[in-house]
């Protein structure tokens, strides 16, 4: 799962999924994190392999996944355009 994402987004929403491999992987739970995490940025909601990413204002930040079987980790710059 060790990679890196970027994605350029408007004010606004959209989702980041992750992806637990093998496929047939006993534990694919994934805990969500972003930085920087004051809500400045973005903000994430979370549910198991997707995040929900919302935009607040124009700037980037870095949302990362990680395993909870493992710790292995993902990251996915998002650069927001735009905002208040």
């Amino acid at each position: 799962m060790a990679e890196s994402k970027k994605v350029v987004m408007a004010v606004g929403s959209g989702d980041v999924t992750a992806t637990v491999e093998p496929s047939n992987a006993t534990n694919k739970a994934v805990e969500w994190s972003v930085l920087p995490d004051d809500g400045s940025i973005v903000t994430i909601s979370a549910s198991g392999e997707t995040c929900t990413v919302t935009a607040v204002a124009a700037g980037s930040a870095t949302v990362t996944a990680t395993t909870e079987d493992g710790g292995h980790t993902a990251d996915c710059t998002v650069t927001v355009t735009g905002g208040s």
